[in-house]
């Protein structure tokens, strides 16, 4: 029994969620894999219904969940004061103990013409970001004033040390390249960063290729020669700006998922996009990005290779015969799209 919780959340969430769970199910049974799914409120939906975006009934059914797949949390409708969607991710994230955020971002061949950049500097990009998830400025010390605030931005040696353990294997499953961002010339958090990982990598990892950027530098590269990078390493908030701007390389923020993971218990498999409210129930959105996480969600989550291998192929399908929302240059409604990556299953 494989036990999957979902937690559509707000905005276009519920929308690609549906999508992805005909996927799961499909892809479930012909596999042979028991399914047993929940759905649970979380961010503005928890508020709406419990005060809490991050219910404890909720909580608890993620704990012992196989899997949790998220659409989307937060929009304008909670920015009035009091809780926030977003605070139930964080706590969530803490909660599992999911400290190591994966963003796979690639140009599928073929569909170079989709992004904004130029063909010849996006053609052959293939880029793992692995964000450190539970640290740093995010869940600092905060101090909050009318004429003074402040961000405590705190890493520890062995904070560091796990999520890039998670990188330097996953290179070794790729190019062999990491390239790890930091602010050392500034920051004291970043200084202890760069060491750690200088030390692990001489320490268990010198067949790979270590390289260090500073982040202002890394954010002009990754539009000059994004085919550059193999994997990148980098801390949270970084990761948060970077992975977003790398996002649109491919064409669209639309077209990304991403997996959220922890040294055990299960991930959290979710779109990068957010919650898209100015179309959120008029069957706009597109679900590539978050039937991409269900690819991540069997690969690693469920240990079902062979399904993610037939997800990913399905997604590269449909793009190449423009099957695809208004966002990518197609017609296709969010449904319509769901039913021809079914076809292609």
């Amino acid at each position: 029994m494989t036990k999957i919780v979902y937690l559509p959340g707000d905005g276009i969430g519920p929308e690609v969620t549906d999508v992805c769970r005909l996927v799961i199910d499909k892809l479930c049974a012909e596999a042979g894999v028991t399914l047993q799914s929940e759905d649970h409120d979380f961010g503005g939906v928890g508020i709406d219904n419990h005060g809490d975006p991050l219910p404890a009934s909720t909580l608890e059914a993620c704990k012992t969940a196989d899997a949790v797949f998220l659409g989307a949390v937060g929009g304008p409708k909670w920015d009035k004061g009091g809780p926030r969607p977003e605070a139930g991710l964080l706590g969530l994230r803490k909660a599992l103990g999911l400290f190591a955020n994966l963003r796979p971002v690639a140009v599928q061949p073929g569909m170079e013409h989709l992004s904004p950049l130029k063909t010849e500097r996006v053609t052959g990009a293939d880029i793992l970001i692995i964000r450190e998830l539970t640290g740093g400025m995010y869940f600092g010390e905060k101090r909050e004033g009318d004429d003074v605030a402040s961000d405590l931005c705190i890493y520890s040696k062995e904070e560091v040390v796990r999520v890039a353990r998670v990188a330097f294997e996953a290179a070794r499953k790729r190019r062999g390249l990491v390239t790890s961002i930091d602010k050392a010339n500034v920051l004291a958090s970043s200084r202890l960063w760069r060491k750690t990982v200088i030390a692990l990598h001489a320490a268990e990892y010198s067949d790979v290729q270590l390289t260090h950027e500073l982040v202002d530098a890394a954010a002009m590269k990754l539009i000059q020669a994004p085919t550059y990078y193999d994997v990148i390493l980098t801390e949270n908030l970084f990761g948060d700006i970077l992975s977003d701007e790398a996002s649109v390389i491919p064409g669209s923020i639309g077209l990304l998922g991403s997996a959220s993971l922890g040294g055990s218990g299960p991930g959290l498999f979710e779109p990068i996009h957010g919650s898209a409210p100015d179309i959120a129930g008029q069957d706009k959105a597109n679900p590539l990005g978050a039937v991409n996480s269900v690819s991540l969600m069997f690969r690693h989550g469920l240990d079902m290779a062979q399904a993610a291998d037939r997800v990913d192929a399905a997604i590269a399908g449909v793009l190449k015969a423009g099957d695809t929302t208004r966002d990518l240059g197609g017609s296709l409604t969010c449904t319509q799209v769901g039913q021809a990556l079914l076809k292609r299953l």
